[in-house]
């Protein structure tokens, strides 16, 4: 009896020691998801414009931590093209990012080439 007692206190420390771990490493950022359709007969040096400035978004806005450009492997809906992916520092954070100065830039390049896109935000 005192051994299968031992064994269950053992596995309820592991579990909670688990679990409790698993809280720690859990990021509180947002990861913003943008797949896009651009227009069609869009030029690759206007795309590229518009990648340039959100690689150069982390620089100019402290709330965003990282972007990523390059899909390295996508499964995107007929006529989807590209994923741009944002990491925001809060949920308040990207909040604020709309219509921000930062958002306005980059929709300026942005707006006049995408046919459509589709955003997705994932957080803990």
């Amino acid at each position: 009896m005192m051994k299968k007692l031992g064994l269950l206190i053992c596995t309820a420390a592991f579990l909670t020691a688990s679990a409790l771990t698993a809280a720690d490493t859990a990021p509180k950022t947002v990861i913003h998801v943008i797949s896009v359709k651009w227009k069609a007969g869009t030029e690759q040096a206007k795309i590229d414009q518009v990648l340039q400035i959100v690689r150069a978004m982390p620089s100019q806005n402290h709330a965003i931590l990282h972007v990523w450009t390059n899909p390295i492997k996508k499964q995107l809906p007929e006529g989807y093209d590209h994923v741009i992916v944002m990491e925001f520092s809060s949920e308040d954070a990207l909040k604020q990012y709309v219509d921000s100065p930062a958002q306005k830039r980059f929709y300026e390049v942005y707006m006049p080439i995408r046919e459509e896109s589709r955003t997705s935000d994932i957080s803990n």
